[in-house]
């Protein structure tokens, strides 16, 4: 897969370093000189702690990434500019405008709109303020645990997550997510399922028309097709626990997580990978 010297995303937000992904707060000590200060200014306290904090160098200048690690943010913001790519003409097919997603790069630990994260969860989308994010330390998580070879396994990783929030744009994510209070957790499960494969069908979209773009070949193709089914229910139930139980899927199966890909991949429409509609996806 070539990647190096190509175009990169603006749309990542670094907070690398950051604790939380907040910047640091004041202290009892600052607090109360705040508080004195106030006083005697007869200013607003809240509007001092507003100026304290932006007048305050954020933690995230302070890191220092490693050569490695700036390598892996420059992959992942120009794999991030190939799904601008692919879905910005797919939207305009269908006579649509693409809002691109942006990607947030953190460490440890994240605040999203969906909650604070913790790096062990794994790249993830978040609806509500339709953000992608990634320790880049789960790429090497990708291979020591799974067994991932080669950038393509890594790129199809974050073109799932971006096929969550082409689900977000086209209305399917937050129709799923609505019916969850009405549904038992079996049935959502399910349901779950159904969303994830879709994901992994866009996945193999995105993967299709980047062939040109990257260069893809047979082999980057088998790398990604691995991982799908490396992070399958059933691969991973069976590795954390020695059995499966089905009723608790909420991605798909390896096979079905690496047949739906191939579907993507091989087709490039992503109106075609209607997973909600089939009998059994």
């Amino acid at each position: 897969m070539r990647w190096k010297d190509r175009e990169e995303s603006s749309n990542i937000e670094d907070r690398r370093g950051m604790s939380g992904g907040a910047k640091a707060g004041l202290g009892g000590a600052g607090l109360i000189l705040v508080i004195v200060f106030s006083l005697i200014t007869r200013q607003n306290p809240l509007e001092v702690i507003s100026q304290v904090n932006s007048g305050q160098p954020d933690s995230n200048h302070a890191y220092q990434p490693s050569a490695k690690e700036e390598s892996l943010r420059k992959f992942t913001a120009v794999i991030l500019k190939d799904t601008e790519t692919t879905w910005n003409e797919a939207f305009r097919s269908i006579g649509r405008d693409y809002k691109e997603p942006v990607l947030v790069m953190f460490t440890g630990q994240v605040k999203s709109g969906c909650g604070v994260a913790d790096a062990g969860m794994g790249p993830f989308y978040c609806g509500e303020d339709e953000k992608v994010y990634i320790d880049l330390s789960f790429y090497q998580l990708l291979k020591d645990r799974f067994g991932s070879k080669g950038d393509f396994a890594q790129a199809y990783v974050i073109a799932h997550e971006v096929g969550h929030h082409v689900q977000k744009q086209l209305g399917t994510l937050d129709k799923v997510h609505a019916m969850q209070s009405r549904l038992s957790p079996k049935d959502y499960n399910a349901l779950s399922v159904r969303l994830e494969l879709q994901a992994d069908y866009y996945a193999g979209v995105w993967a299709k028309q980047a062939r040109e773009m990257a260069s893809l070949d047979e082999n980057d193709l088998r790398s990604a097709l691995e991982v799908a089914k490396a992070i399958g229910d059933d691969a991973i139930q069976t590795q954390a626990q020695g059995y499966v139980v089905p009723d608790a899927f909420t991605h798909g199966t390896s096979e079905q997580r690496a047949r739906w890909f191939l579907k993507g991949w091989e087709s490039g429409d992503f109106r075609r990978g209607d997973t909600f509609s089939v009998r059994n996806p």
